[in-house]
C-alpha cells in the first residue's frame, strides 16, 4: 500500500507542468490495437493506469518500448487471449479492449474491468452498441466473451452521453463494413483525440466533439503519430490548489477552452488569476465567497473536479452548494474532510457545505482516485499533519504529484507501507 504524508500550511510558488491526459491515454493505448502497423503515443503520463494497460498489449503479443513520455507500441502481430481478471480489474478502462478487439480480432474474452468505486458505472451502453454493430454477447463467470463473424455498421443512439460508451463504439466501428452513426455521442476532449489517432491511421471519423459522430469502416489501419492532449482534470485540480494557498502559482501546458467550466466558478468565487492560452497564474485571494457548482458532461463542469471543488467550497464565505449529477458514489471523501474540520452535510447526491472552516491534518483513507486527491488538497491547506493512506488510488491519474508538488514548496512524502 502506498501512503502519502504531508505537512500542511505551506504555500505554494513556481510551476506545475500539466501532463497528458489520464482519460485519453487510457483510451489511445487500446486503441493502438486496431492497428495494422506499428505506432507512436506521445507525451503519456507515467501513471499506473499506463502500465497496466501496457501489460495487456504485451499479454496480446504486442511489442511496447517506453522512452520517457513516448510509447512506441507493434501490434502487427497481435494475438487474441483472454484478459484476465489480474489485469482488467486494475482499471476501469481495460472495457476498451473490448471495442478494440471486437474490431480488429471479431472476438474478445475479457474479465469484468475494475476501477474506482465511484457508482453504478454499467456499460450497457457499451454491449447495445455492440450488439447493433452484430456482435453476440455472453456473461461467464465474471467474463465477457463477444464474438461476430462481421461487424456491419448501425445507428447506434446512445440514451446517456458516456465517453466509455463512445470511445468503445467508435473503435468495433472503424473496422465495420458500412457506416456507422453515434448519436447523443461525448463531446469531450479524449474523444476527439482518440477520433484523430484513428483518422491518423487511415480511418474515415467525423463528428468527433459533436453530439453525432459518422464511422465509415475501413479494412486497414497503417502506422501513425498522435500527442495525448494536456490533462484538464490534473489541471483543475492544481489550479483549485492554488486558488486556496498558491502565491503566483503557475500552471503550464494546459489547453484553456477545456477549463472554462472551473475558470467560471474560480472567478466567481473570488480567484484572481491571469489566464492565457496554455497557462495561468493564481494569485490567490483576499476572501472567498460561497458558490454553487452543479456536476454536468463536457462542456459543463466535469465530475472528476468535484470532490477537489469541495475542498475549496469548504473555505468560502457562507454556504455553497455542490451537486453531482454523473455518479451516485462521489461522497467517499466527505466524512474524512469533516474529520478534519470541515462543515459538509449530504443528502442524497448533494453536499451542503458551510464555511470556511479550519482544517487540521489527520489520518484518512483515499476511497477513490479524485477523493485522494481531494484529501492531497485538504492535506495541504490544513494545519499540522495529515496521512492519506491507500494512495495507489492517486496514483493512478497523477503523474509525478509528490514530485511536482515538492517543487512548488509543498511538504509531502510518498512512502511504501507492508
Amino acid at each position: 500500500m502506498k501512503q502519502i504524508k504531508i505537512e500542511g500550511g505551506n504555500t505554494l510558488s513556481g510551476t506545475i507542468a500539466i501532463s497528458g491526459m489520464k482519460n485519453a491515454a487510457v483510451a489511445l493505448i487500446p486503441a493502438s490495437i486496431l492497428c495494422d502497423e506499428q505506432l507512436t503515443i506521445t507525451n503519456v503520463p507515467n501513471i499506473s493506469d499506463k502500465s497496466a494497460l501496457v501489460e495487456i498489449i504485451k499479454l496480446l503479443n504486442g511489442k511496447v518500448s517506453e522512452n520517457g513520455s513516448t510509447l512506441e507500441i507493434d501490434t502487427s502481430q497481435i494475438e487474441n487471449a483472454t484478459i484476465p481478471e489480474s489485469l482488467s480489474s486494475k482499471l476501469r478502462a481495460s472495457y476498451y479492449f473490448m471495442g478494440a478487439l471486437l474490431g480488429r480480432k471479431k472476438h474478445v474474452e475479457i474479465y469484468f474491468p475494475g476501477g474506482c468505486n465511484i457508482g453504478n458505472r454499467k456499460i450497457d451502453f457499451h454491449l447495445k452498441g455492440f450488439q447493433l454493430l452484430g456482435a453476440t454477447i455472453e456473461e461467464v463467470d465474471d467474463k465477457y466473451v463477444l464474438h461476430a463473424e462481421e461487424l456491419k455498421g448501425a445507428t447506434i443512439p446512445l440514451d446517456f452521453a458516456s465517453v466509455g460508451a463512445t470511445i468503445n463504439i467508435m473503435l468495433a466501428a472503424t473496422k465495420a463494413k458500412g457506416r456507422t452513426i453515434i448519436e447523443n455521442a461525448a463531446k469531450e476532449p479524449d474523444i476527439i483525440n482518440v477520433a484523430n489517432f484513428l483518422n491518423n491511421m487511415g480511418a474515415k471519423i467525423t463528428g468527433a466533439g459533436t453530439d453525432k459522430i459518422i464511422i465509415d469502416g475501413v479494412d486497414y489501419l497503417h502506422k501513425a503519430e498522435i500527442e495525448v492532449l494536456p490533462d484538464r482534470i490534473e489541471a483543475g485540480t492544481y489550479l483549485i490548489l492554488g486558488s486556496l494557498i498558491g502565491k503566483e502559482l503557475k500552471i503550464t501546458n494546459i489547453v484553456k477552452e477545456h477549463l472554462d467550466a472551473l475558470l467560471s466558478k474560480l472567478i466567481a468565487s473570488g480567484v484572481q488569476m491571469d489566464i492565457k492560452d496554455n497557462e495561468i497564474t493564481i494569485h490567490g485571494h483576499e476572501s472567498l465567497k460561497a458558490i454553487n457548482v452543479k456536476t454536468l458532461v463536457f462542456p459543463g463542469f466535469v465530475t472528476d473536479w468535484g470532490q477537489p471543488m469541495s475542498v475549496l467550497l469548504s473555505q468560502c464565505n457562507g454556504t455553497s452548494i455542490f451537486e453531482e449529477t454523473i455518479y451516485e458514489n462521489r461522497m467517499g471523501h466527505v466524512p474524512y474532510l469533516n474529520k478534519m474540520g470541515a462543515d459538509m452535510t449530504v443528502k442524497e447526491q448533494t453536499i451542503y457545505i458551510n464555511g470556511p472552516t479550519n482544517l487540521h491534518g489527520q489520518t484518512v483513507v483515499a476511497s477513490d482516485l479524485r477523493a485522494g486527491a481531494s484529501l492531497v488538497i485538504a492535506g495541504l491547506i490544513a494545519e499540522g499533519n495529515t496521512i492519506i493512506n491507500d494512495a495507489d488510488h492517486i496514483l493512478r491519474g497523477y503523474e509525478k504529484i509528490v514530485e511536482k508538488l515538492t517543487n512548488v514548496g509543498a511538504k509531502i512524502e510518498l512512502h511504501d507501507i507492508n
